[in-house]
């Protein structure tokens, strides 16, 4: 699944980590992230193929990269929905794919 389930405590905060999120969902999880109070706390670039290049910003060659967003909230029950949301887009894309195929 494109989403790692690892929630932190830490001063009434907590973080979730989204990694290996697809290009063209980016923006509409940033939108949804601001929409349930949700703050994005680190969006990076990691490359597949060398852990040590990690950038804050798009590359200008993005294809050998995955990205990774952290959002964190006050109630988990936020990141919860988010991330419900953004597993049932997922799902519907690849299922409307799978139909689309056949």
């Amino acid at each position: 699944m494109l989403v790692e389930k690892r929630c932190l405590q830490n001063e009434e905060c907590v973080f979730m980590e989204f990694r290996d999120v697809n290009k063209d969902y980016l923006e509409w999880l940033e939108d949804l992230a601001l929409e349930y109070r949700c703050k994005i706390e680190k969006k990076e670039w990691r490359s597949k193929y060398n852990n040590y290049v990690v950038y804050d910003y798009e590359p200008f060659c993005s294809d050998g990269f995955e990205i990774s967003l952290t959002l964190s909230s006050k109630s988990v029950c936020f990141l919860n929905f988010v991330r419900y949301l953004y597993e049932i887009k997922v799902q519907t894309i690849n299922y409307l794919n799978n139909c689309i195929a056949i």
